[in-house]
């Protein structure tokens, strides 16, 4: 891959005067001092160097996970550059973390994009066609669609089947709403999920941190009383219990949900099975979508089992919205499954 970079990078600046090629390091210097070089990461650690303007990593996916973080980024730190990521979707790898760091607008140095085959309009629709025919639907969507696997290996199933667009911003007559909170501070997100409990649809998620606790239940309560929610559901751990019992004073028909290792497992198979089956319609929210496809089922060294977001990432509004789904539940808005 390297080599071929390397041929189509001489082709094009071929015509510049005043530039100097090495073949043997692949660079490229010019007389004002500017160089480009292509190095492959087959041994990361020969890509280690002086400070770089910019990085752009080809097919990222594939390469080892310690090459952005631990040998690319240092090489930016000095000169604030920036980095280009390019790469087919290659499973749920440190790529796809990062992709997803670009569809949080709460990380604002980061931005994603995503480009299927049928956008380059080099390639001829016919050949497309041809190719959909014969490949597998895994292989298609990767490859062609640039779509990274919702399902597979993962607690939750079509998820982006189980996208429906809100059919309103505001509440409807005669339907019921509830919601779920699940409480951050600093590192973790305050999450808030309102549920349509009668059209079994997710109408509202609100997400955020660094705001003092005072301030969290005000937002809180003005948006539950927007939706007028008949019942919320919020986590008891840690500060959640205080928060409760204010909410509870100021009139708010808060309870309380301890979260335990036992409890959160019927909590979570619960979620997953109503978004499988078609029970439960989502918002196309992409921090939402991204923590549902990222939350992982680990196995304890004592033979039991552990639901959670992978280490360094959140699953605030998976909780959340497990908690409106249980208040959906348990309200007096029983859902009749066939």
């Amino acid at each position: 891959m390297a080599s071929q970079v390397w041929r189509d990078l001489k082709a094009a600046v071929r015509h510049i005067k005043g530039i100097r090629i090495s073949e043997i390091e692949r660079r490229i210097d010019d007389s004002a001092g500017g160089m480009i070089a292509v190095r492959s990461s087959h041994d990361p650690d020969f890509l280690r160097g002086d400070g770089l303007d910019l990085a752009v990593l080809d097919e990222a996916a594939f390469m080892e996970a310690r090459v952005w973080p631990e040998i690319v980024r240092p090489m930016l730190a000095t000169t604030q550059g920036r980095a280009l990521f390019l790469s087919t979707p290659f499973g749920r790898n440190w790529f796809w973390d990062l992709y997803r760091l670009g569809l949080d607008d709460k990380e604002p140095d980061w931005k994603s994009f995503q480009f299927p085959s049928g956008s380059n309009k080099l390639i001829a629709r016919e050949e497309l066609e041809s190719i959909r025919r014969q490949s597998s639907e895994q292989v298609w969507r990767a490859e062609y669609l640039a779509q990274f696997d919702d399902d597979q290996g993962q607690v939750f199933r079509g998820i982006r089947a189980a996208v429906r667009p809100a059919p309103t911003q505001t509440p409807l007559e005669g339907h019921r709403y509830v919601a779920g909170i699940d409480w951050g501070r600093s590192i973790d997100y305050t999450a808030i999920a309102i549920i349509d409990a009668t059209a079994r649809q997710l109408v509202a998620l609100d997400r955020f941190n660094q705001v003092g606790w005072s301030l969290q239940r005000g937002r809180l309560q003005a948006l539950t009383e927007h939706w007028g929610a008949h019942i919320i559901w919020a986590e008891a751990n840690s500060m959640g219990e205080p928060n409760i019992e204010a909410l509870q004073r100021a009139g708010l028909p808060v309870r309380s949900f301890v979260t335990t290792a036992a409890s959160k497992l019927p909590l979570i198979e619960t979620l997953a099975l109503a978004i499988e089956r078609g029970y439960l319609g989502l918002l196309d929210d992409p921090v939402l979508l991204g923590e549902l496809a990222g939350f992982s089922l680990e196995r304890l060294s004592g033979g039991g089992y552990r639901y959670g977001a992978r280490p360094g990432h959140h699953d605030d509004t998976v909780m959340a919205l497990a908690l409106a789904w249980y208040a959906v539940e348990h309200s007096g808005a029983l859902i009749e499954f066939v």
